[in-house]
């Protein structure tokens, strides 16, 4: 009886994934279309091959400044529900201070990156 299940399971799991796989060969959506008229509404067609590379960086850095606050949030939080435990607190600290250190280090790559890229773009 488990085999069954089994076999059942893998049918499922192969139609999940096999499906959306045939749609999108089959483009009756017209995504393709569509994606070319983003690609045109976006001006990355006309843009530089240095401006869309700032672009990305820009992107990438703000992404590690969000995780900068989700880090520093988290540190508050194991700091405040330590309840005195020394090696919670500790944690908490090394954690908050590590944080610290990777915006010093991600505000350094974005002013590098600004630099190196309005040079090239310029």
């Amino acid at each position: 009886m488990a085999s069954y299940k089994k076999i059942f399971l893998l049918v499922i799991i192969g139609l999940l994934l096999g499906i959306p796989v045939l749609v999108a060969a089959a483009d009756p959506y017209g995504l393709e279309a569509t994606a070319n008229a983003a690609k045109l509404n976006t001006g990355l067609a006309s843009k530089k091959p240095a401006e869309i590379v700032g672009y990305i960086i820009s992107v990438f850095l703000s992404l590690l400044g969000i995780l900068f606050f989700i880090l520093i949030v988290y540190g508050g939080y194991l700091w405040m529900t330590s309840y005195g435990n020394e090696t919670k607190v500790t944690k908490a600290k090394e954690l908050i201070i590590n944080a610290a250190i990777g915006l010093v280090i991600i505000i350094a790559a974005y002013t590098i990156s600004s630099f190196v890229i309005t040079k090239l773009a310029g």
